[in-house]
This record gives structure tokens, C-alpha cells and sequence, in this order.
């Protein structure tokens, strides 16, 4: 995998300086945030031919079936094989479907959507896509508790990125959640294909469940007018298995955990799609099945710091939903969009709230924008821990009852624990399960 330094270029580099912003410096504390590392570009391997498989990343389809999805430069039969050994004896094969789409004057590779299963629990299994005899490797999530679960926000394409990547890939977890702004590719197409290929050790051996952002929408009037092109094409999600009608939005469970995965720039008001949606999926939350819920935006609804404040997708998504969430009793709130750490109390209404949702902001991953480093002061009393650095979060679900949260600052590419805590399902607290 190649790897080269680059510079912002062209229309699109032009368009995103005018749009993006740039944050203040300041210190919060006596820590000494680190300095903006520089781009990356992820070339295509030089082994590679037109029927290699490049950006190979997986999902979770069912509570049985895992998405296998790759793009190649040529056109290839659009199967997987798969078994529970290498050398493929006794193994099985799946066949899929393929797309490609078109954005100005870019044109992408043939992306390939193979789902295969059903699969064992708890199981490694090796898969080979299309017509390649390369390997890949992927553990499926257990069947029960504990289930580990990585977590990171506004990932980008920087060194700090890599380095976010590289402890995530140490931290033996089960399944990864990411609350929006992926490749921060902003109308410049080749940067998806960068992505994918940047992300591809670790995605193509557990689960990655994504949701959109801002970076993701990649409008332009008159030269391409159909927001989420290359989000959609390139990260399916599992909308239909889940009720949606839109891959903006949907939900899935996991070894005794609902997870529901929002749009934050797609239509959230009542009334909309979405927001009927979301009603009838948290019906049919079986917190005696699922005892833990969680709920994934971008856009925070709860936030202290300077950046992003007062935006529609963070206020009147909020004032849409929040009593939504409240009364199902989700257990954890997570966002991104805010390149800072920081965790609440629980909280209903701008209050710390018994039975509301722990809200947690991780939009930390290591973009290029850098970091958000000013923050309100007085401190509100609902923010408990709040830092402007680089790092990931890891969420083991011990049981039914527990969980353990923690995050990881990234310090001189070092994964340093700085922000641990313990909770207890809402279903499980007789208060506030009724």
C-alpha cells in the first residue's frame, strides 16, 4: 500500500476552503495539544491489476450475514468465497451485484456488494472477492455478552488518522461504529479511493457501521445536484433489514445491543420519513432482548465547545427527536462533527437527568481540519470530561447491566486511556425502566 504526502488542488480544493472552517487555538488545560500532521493519499498498490480487489470493507447484515463490498478497476464477477479455514476446502460462495457512478467528470470503478451467510457467531472466517486469489480474514461479533465496541468519529485522511487507525486495529474489538464524515473527500473524488484503501486492513476484518456527515453530502449546483452520490454507492448499509427506506438512516442489534444510526442532513423533522421511522423501530426495541440502546448522529445535540453552535442539524434535530430517545430510555448518545473529546452527564431537556441518555462527542478521528480547542467557560455542570485531542473511544459491554467506557487520547501516537467510566443499562434501573 502506497502512501504519499499531498497538497489541496484544483475547483474542489477551492470550493471546500471556502466552505470549511477554521478553528482557534486556545488551551483548555496545561495539556499541549499536538500540531496538524500532514495529508495523505493512498495510492493503488503496484501489484495490482484491473481485477485486484482495492477497499475492501465489511458490514453487518442481519444477525446472520456480513456485506462484503470492494471496487476493481475492470470488470469482475461480483462473488465471494468464504470458509471457516484457509485453502477454501468445503468452502461456500455468494454472489452479488455491482455498480458503478459518475460525478462530473470522475467515473468510478466497479463497486461490487456481495452479502454471504449465514454465518457462525464468535467465528473467523476467510473470504476471496471476484476473481482474486487474495485472502482476506474477518471475525464475526459474539453471540452474547461482552461485546467490544470501537468507536470514532471524523476520520479523514492525515497521519493522525493513521495512527488513530493503528490503535483501533490493537484494541481487539468486535465491531466498529462511525458517527459521520468519513474520507473527507469534499467533491474530490480519487480521495474516496484513497479512503477505502487507507481503512481496508482494518475494515475488511470486523464489521464497520457508518452513518453520514457534512463531508459526506458533496452537493454542487448545476454540476451535481444529488447529495450522498458517492456515500451511498460506496457504504451500504443495512436500511432495508431494518424498515428505512433511505441508507441515511437505520438501525441494527447486536448481541443484546440496538443500535440506531440517524441522519443528521437528511429530513429529521416530525412527520418526515425518518423521524416516522424512528418511531416504529424504537417500538420494537425488546430491551429484555437488546437490555442496551444506543443512539448515533453527527451533528451533536449536546455540545460545549465554540465549534458548531446553533446549527439546524444539531438544535432542531434535537428539539425533533430528543423526546423520542428520552422515552425509549437509550442508553448512549454518540456524535461526531466537533473535532474534540467530550462526555455529559445524563441529560433530558439541558438538564442532568437520571434516566436520559449519556451524551458523548467523538468527532476526534484525526481530520485535516485539526482540532476545536475553544471551549464555553463556566464549564456547564452537564459536561463531565471535555479535551481537544486526537483519539478513539472503546465501549465494552460487560453484561446485561454493565458497560465500561473509555477514551483514548492520542498522544505522540501513543493510545493513552485519559476518560474512563461505568454504566448501567436504563433498562436495568427500576426508576426508569417503566
Amino acid at each position: 500500500m502506497a502512501v504519499k504526502v499531498f497538497g489541496f488542488r484544483g475547483v474542489a480544493v477551492l470550493m471546500v476552503m471556502m466552505m470549511m472552517e477554521s478553528w482557534g487555538t486556545t488551551s483548555v488545560d496545561s495539556y499541549e495539544r499536538p500540531p496538524a500532521r500532514k495529508d495523505v493519499f493512498v495510492s493503488v498498490p503496484q501489484d495490482s491489476d484491473s481485477t485486484s480487489p482495492q477497499q475492501v470493507h465489511i458490514s453487518l447484515v442481519g444477525n446472520d450475514k456480513m456485506r462484503i463490498s470492494w471496487i476493481t478497476e475492470g470488470l469482475v464477477p461480483s462473488t465471494v468465497d468464504y470458509a471457516t479455514s484457509t485453502g477454501f476446502k468445503s468452502g461456500l460462495s455468494a454472489t452479488g451485484t455491482y455498480s458503478t457512478y459518475k460525478y462530473a467528470i470522475y467515473t468510478s470503478g466497479y463497486i461490487h456488494d456481495v452479502i454471504i451467510g449465514p454465518l457462525k457467531p464468535g467465528t473467523t472466517y476467510f473470504y476471496r472477492c471476484g476473481s482474486s486469489s487474495q485472502e482476506f480474514n474477518f471475525k464475526t461479533p459474539p453471540p452474547q455478552f461482552p461485546i467490544k465496541f470501537a468507536v470514532v468519529g471524523d476520520l479523514g485522511q492525515t497521519e493522525w488518522t493513521q495512527s488513530t487507525l493503528d490503535h483501533i486495529s490493537k484494541c481487539n474489538y468486535d465491531l466498529l461504529i462511525l458517527p459521520g464524515d468519513l474520507s473527507y473527500a469534499d467533491f474530490d473524488q480519487p480521495k474516496w479511493d484513497s479512503f477505502g484503501r487507507l481503512v481496508e486492513p482494518v475494515a475488511s476484518q470486523r464489521p464497520w457501521m457508518v452513518t453520514q456527515g457534512n463531508h459526506e453530502v458533496e452537493k454542487i449546483p448545476i454540476i451535481h445536484n444529488t447529495p450522498f452520490t458517492a456515500y451511498n454507492a460506496r457504504w451500504i448499509m443495512p436500511y432495508a433489514q431494518s424498515g428505512s427506506s433511505s441508507n441515511l438512516y437505520y438501525s441494527f442489534e447486536v448481541a443484546g445491543v440496538h443500535v440506531i444510526m440517524l441522519g443528521s442532513y437528511t429530513d429529521f423533522s416530525s412527520g418526515s420519513d425518518q423521524y416516522q421511522w424512528l418511531q416504529a423501530d424504537l417500538g420494537k426495541v425488546d430491551r429484555k432482548r437488546t437490555p442496551w440502546l444506543f443512539v448515533i448522529v453527527h451533528a451533536p445535540w449536546y455540545n460545549t465547545n465554540t465549534a458548531h453552535q446553533g446549527e439546524s442539524e444539531s438544535v432542531d434535530m434535537k428539539a425533533s427527536m430528543e423526546d423520542l430517545i428520552y422515552g425509549a430510555h437509550t442508553d448512549i448518545v454518540f456524535s461526531g462533527h466537533v473535532h474534540a473529546y467530550e462526555r455529559f452527564t445524563r441529560v433530558y431537556k439541558d438538564q442532568a437527568n437520571d434516566c436520559g441518555p449519556v451524551y458523548i462527542n467523538i468527532g476526534d478521528g484525526g481530520n485535516r481540519e485539526g482540532l476545536a480547542s475553544k471551549y464555553q467557560y463556566p464549564q456547564p455542570s452537564i459536561s463531565l470530561f471535555r479535551e481537544a485531542s486526537f483519539g478513539h473511544g472503546e465501549l465494552e459491554v460487560v453484561n446485561s447491566t454493565f458497560a465500561q467506557w473509555t477514551w483514548h487520547r492520542n498522544d505522540d501516537d501513543e493510545a493513552v486511556a485519559s476518560d474512563q467510566v461505568w454504566l448501567q443499562s436504563l433498562a436495568t434501573i427500576t426508576a426508569c425502566a417503566s
